[in-house]
């Protein structure tokens, strides 16, 4: 009897040291502070990846197009051009969950996707199925929250398992850390950052069943879910690249195995790694020329080389600061948001000595403290495939893609945490201390995450916010402009809805004095000026956009209204100006077609009742 009860009081003085109890500790922690995205709708880029992708509105049918071609095909494609980023994104798993929901939602009929496709989620003659897409988006957002919830508690197992062996609690501190911090709001209330989610959970699951086999090399089948979790990481994202260094380097650190062991237990995952790469190669399209100069995907166009250097050397450092003290947040940090720098900025040597310090620490710490040298090897290795050294990602930074690198962080707080919390005597003491430091940690965070969440509803919250904290953003600017048009038929307010699509307009008049090629804000500017009716204005932007890029697919359909509107103000040689334009756009369209003889008709019975024999002017 009196063993027995000595194993009840061991069993129950250790219940707190327990996974299950450390696994429901960070599932609640992240449910609490994810719960208010759950009736939110879509924003930034749902809209690209989601709304108007029409393999996943076709669900399961849409499955094979979305396996075998770029994340962006879609997009590119309604825009007859093609992929405009460096290396392309082949990333599809999670565009395959969203079609996996929509055909459990309901895959979308021909007929509504081809207008959604064509005239946007605010087609006025699809506002039941744009009410049913929000309520799925809402469903979409709880999904979210749910691979979040499983990323944490994985990340949660590999950190017991593979980096703090034998010691739960800094495993339990890095993973809380990590499930709270306020720069995953991006991560999490944005649904297509999905990918973000499941390739940390796939890197995570990659090294737990890669170091059980290493310790069970007869069971094979866990080789093979190694294999299969570090391919779907692959398909997640990129980053799964980075495991080619960090698996022999975790083997060395944790395992003592020597290098050349370590490189060889690699061997079966860099033959994953070459097929994923062969399989993307022969995916990925050409890459449009347009983005060369194009400062919505090339941040860094209209910098010398040396400014693009320097601006990425001093803008990797805003990473750090973000991941320290999360304030302010914003959805975007591209041109001109944050300016060119040059050698002669501080901040640039600041971040070389900082980094250049970490590089160090890898050295320093690799026989000396290997959770130390693995958490700073993990946050740059990371970091190095967005902060466009190695890659141009298409952007200056992004709170979501230091999603990864923020692993790394949380392992060496966590750990730093309960190192000196340990120093403390009595150890009663150090643990009150560091009890109440993560409290003061996990409400701070709660009360920025929460908040923050709220800004990520839709594209009107998100922007409108944004813009006071990113007033110089070129897509800030752009997105803001873009909601305000969009939203302005559904703003009873005359003058109210006057007033936004006249700054909307001011905004990308701003937006075109930073780039004047820029399609996109013609086009809208043009649609802001027939919502006032000032058709003159729309039609030399048209005219620009016609310059720029003849094949816009919209530029029909816009000409179109542009000679409606004449035709109602009784202009009718401007109508027929404007109709003949949009018929050489569109060969065949019967609808511009008979818009252009019906205005002829109309134009030669007034010059016949007139007496005016004036040719009309043609384009």
């Amino acid at each position: 009897m009196t063993q027995n009860n000595e194993k009840a009081e061991q069993k129950n003085a250790s219940w707190y040291l327990d996974f299950k109890v450390h696994a429901i500790v960070v599932a609640l922690l992240a449910l609490v502070f994810y719960w208010n995205t759950f009736q939110h709708e879509y924003a930034l880029d749902d809209t690209v990846v989601i709304v108007g992708n029409e393999f996943v509105h076709e669900g399961f049918a849409g499955i094979p197009d979305i396996l075998g071609k770029d994340a962006y095909y879609s997009y590119y494609n309604q825009l007859n051009s093609s992929n405009q980023l460096v290396g392309g994104r082949y990333r599809p798993l999670s565009i395959v969950t969203f079609a996996v929901e929509q055909q459990f939602f309901g895959a979308t009929t021909k007929g509504v996707k081809d207008s959604i496709l064509t005239f946007g989620m605010d087609a006025r003659n699809e506002a039941h199925y744009q009410q049913k897409f929000l309520h799925e988006m809402h469903t979409r957002h709880v999904l979210n929250v749910v691979w979040y919830i499983l990323a944490v508690v994985v990340l949660l197992y590999f950190l017991r398992y593979v980096v703090f062996r034998g010691d739960p609690i800094p495993a339990l501190l890095a993973a809380i850390l990590f499930a709270v911090h306020p720069l995953h709001t991006e991560v999490v209330a944005n649904v297509k950052s999905r990918d973000e989610i499941m390739s940390v959970l796939f890197i995570a699951l990659t090294f737990i069943f890669a170091f059980k086999y290493r310790e069970q090399t007869e069971k094979k089948w866990l080789l093979g879910l190694g294999l299969l979790s570090y391919f779907l990481a692959f398909l997640s994202k990129e980053y799964a690249i980075t495991l080619l260094v960090l698996l022999p380097l975790s083997f060395c650190l944790f395992r003592k195995e020597t290098m050349v062991k370590s490189l060889i237990g690699t061997l079966p995952y860099l033959v994953v790694a070459v097929v994923y790469l062969v399989v993307r190669w022969q995916i990925i399209g050409p890459r449009s020329e347009l983005s060369d100069t194009d400062i919505q995907i090339n941040p860094y166009a209209f910098a010398s080389h040396t400014e693009k250097i320097a601006t990425e050397i001093a803008t990797s450092l805003n990473y750090l600061k973000l991941l320290i003290f999360p304030h302010p947040l914003s959805a975007d940090y591209s041109y001109n948001q944050i300016p060119y720098k040059d050698f002669g900025n501080p901040l640039v040597w600041l971040s070389l000595l900082v980094h250049g310090g970490l590089v160090f620490g890898i050295v320093y710490f690799f026989k000396r403290n290997a959770i130390i040298c693995f958490a700073i090897a993990f946050f740059l290795l990371n970091l190095l495939m967005v902060n466009n050294f190695l890659f141009d990602i298409g952007a200056t930074m992004g709170e979501r893609l230091i999603f990864h690198s923020s692993v790394g962080f949380a392992v060496a707080v966590g750990w730093l945490l309960y190192q000196l919390a340990s120093k403390i005597k009595p150890a009663q003491t150090g643990n009150g201390i560091l009890l109440a430091c993560m409290l003061a940690i996990i409400i701070l965070c709660g009360y920025k995450t929460i908040d923050r969440n709220k800004d990520w509803k839709n594209d009107h919250t998100l922007f409108t916010k944004d813009i006071n904290v990113s007033p110089n953003s070129f897509l800030v600017n752009v997105n803001v402009g873009t909601v305000l048009i969009n939203n302005s038929d559904d703003e009873p307010d005359t003058a109210k809805r006057r007033n936004d699509v006249r700054y909307a307009i001011k905004l990308f008049t701003r937006v075109l004095g930073m780039q004047d090629n820029y399609v996109l804000g013609y086009l809208n500017r043009s649609i802001g000026y027939l919502k006032l009716g000032e058709i003159d204005s729309m039609v030399r932007d048209l005219d620009k956009v016609k310059i720029l890029y003849p094949i816009d697919p919209r530029l029909p359909n816009l000409y179109y209204h542009a000679g409606d509107e004449y035709y109602r103000q009784n202009q009718f040689e401007k109508a027929l100006t404007e109709f003949k334009v949009a018929a050489s756009l569109s060969p065949g369209d019967t609808v511009l077609q008979n818009a252009v003889n019906v205005t002829s008709s109309k134009l030669l019975k007034v010059n016949t009742e007139t007496g005016d024999n004036n040719d009309t002017r043609e384009k």
